[in-house]
């Protein structure tokens, strides 16, 4: 692609966000629920887009990259029923959030709108289209999509149906979701830092820092999926045994599987016996010189697979050192009876999430329903954790008057008294 269709399309994307954020929520709605219902509709043709994609993947990718590659009818009723919440949920767009009177006459509002433009590179994973599509038609943005090669034809098949959406409602802006194919695609969308807003990476380490380096737009995201859960001194047998063990092996290829458990010293008898359990569903283990399994090589490691870094150690102190230091500040959790543990570690793990007698699998927007999610984010200015729609929106301040002045408010030493301020917050 030159550089001038480029700059066409991203043109095209930022005069389709500026229709988007004035569509009623009425309209929105009528459109995420015909979504819903094409997503279900089109499964079939959806499935053999992805086998496709599966055979030519079958022997290049790694068998985390592949599991999430792989689309099957549960995981299609699950993106159906999550454009369903989507599209129920209120508005996110023109909400009021504050509302002050400044001076008799003088009103602020504060508002909601949308980003804008935003573009998402991921890999892998093509269930990511009508996830982020739906959040962002919900929340009035366009989206710029890159996907990996490895799902093309499920990326594809999935953006014909926006194509028929796009026909069927004829107020939706043609470039509202545009998708691109080539790598080099990415290099050139990192230049429009004057068109797009926002930029969300999904996908590995490399991935994530690569794009960091190489643009000037905000980046929105994570880098690690380094999670851990401490199982304290106090904890209940039967509760850390199902906790640990769907944390690690339910979908261990993605971010929020637990990839480290810290144990207290008081439970290594314990321990051993869950260890037998975790290695029975085929989960090596690796550790400290207390574990008696091959050492880690860096506490700092996300597996993605069926493998768990273990150490045993002394304290909730030591736990939350460690986490603190060796962790991606996604999701971390703790497993214990005592309040006053649990209140230490909420207060003391600086992490996005943070679970207590819970599997860390649950960091999810859907599951924390918000219907889908455009990834989660580990930062700590604008949005963090799972980001739904609430993390799509931005503010805009309203001023309206009746021929307000400042220099009604400035003395000007000639005698001139200066209007006071009121600063009365109303109702919202």
């Amino acid at each position: 692609m030159t550089d001038r269709q480029m700059r066409r399309k991203m043109q095209n994307a930022a005069t389709a966000a500026l229709r988007l954020a004035t569509l009623s929520a009425s309209q929105k709605k009528r459109v995420l629920d015909r979504f819903a219902n094409l997503v279900w509709a089109e499964r079939a043709t959806l499935l053999r887009s992805n086998k496709k994609d599966l055979y030519r993947a079958e022997k290049s990718l790694s068998p985390p990259m592949f599991a999430r590659l792989k689309l099957d009818e549960a995981k299609i009723k699950t993106l159906r029923d999550g454009i369903l919440e989507v599209a129920k949920a209120p508005d996110p767009v023109h909400r009021v959030v504050d509302r002050m009177e400044l001076d008799r006459g003088l009103w602020l509002e504060k508002r909601t709108v949308p980003i804008g433009v935003i573009a998402v590179i991921f890999e892998s994973r093509p269930d990511v289209i009508p996830q982020i599509l739906s959040l962002f038609l919900k929340s009035g943005n366009a989206g710029l999509l890159k996907g990996g090669r490895e799902a093309r034809e499920t990326n594809r098949a999935f953006m014909k149906i926006i194509e028929r959406l796009n026909r069927e409602f004829d107020f939706l802006p043609a470039s509202w979701a545009q998708l691109f194919l080539e790598r080099r695609d990415v290099e050139q969308i990192l230049k429009h830092d004057e068109t797009v807003n926002l930029v969300i990476p999904r996908g590995s380490n490399a991935l994530v820092r690569s794009i960091m380096r190489k643009t000037k737009i905000p980046v929105l995201g994570h880098a690690d999926g380094v999670c851990h859960l401490y199982w304290d001194k106090s904890a209940d047998f039967a509760t850390v045994r199902r906790v640990v063990i769907d944390a690690k092996t339910q979908y261990p290829a993605v971010c929020n599987a637990v990839e480290t458990l810290l144990v207290h010293k008081s439970r290594m008898r314990e321990l051993r016996e869950l260890l037998r359990d975790l290695e029975r569903r085929e989960v090596k283990i690796f550790g400290d010189s207390m574990v008696g399994a091959p050492r880690v090589r860096d506490w700092h490691t996300e597996y993605g697979d069926l493998a768990l870094s273990v150490r045993v150690v002394k304290s909730l102190d030591e736990a939350i050192d460690h986490i603190n230091r060796y962790g991606s500040h996604h999701t971390d959790g703790i497993l214990t009876r005592d309040p006053r543990a649990q209140a230490k570690f909420l207060a003391g793990v600086d992490s996005a999430t943070l679970a207590v007698n819970a599997s860390t699998r649950f960091a999810d927007g859907y599951r924390f329903g918000m219907g889908a999610e455009v990834g989660i984010s580990t930062n700590k200015i604008h949005a963090r954790g799972p980001v739904g729609v609430e993390g799509l929106v931005t503010h805009q301040y309203i001023l309206v008057g009746k021929g307000h002045i400042v220099s009604d408010y400035v003395a000007n030493g000639k005698g001139h008294v200066a209007r006071r301020f009121i600063h009365r917050r109303v109702n919202r």
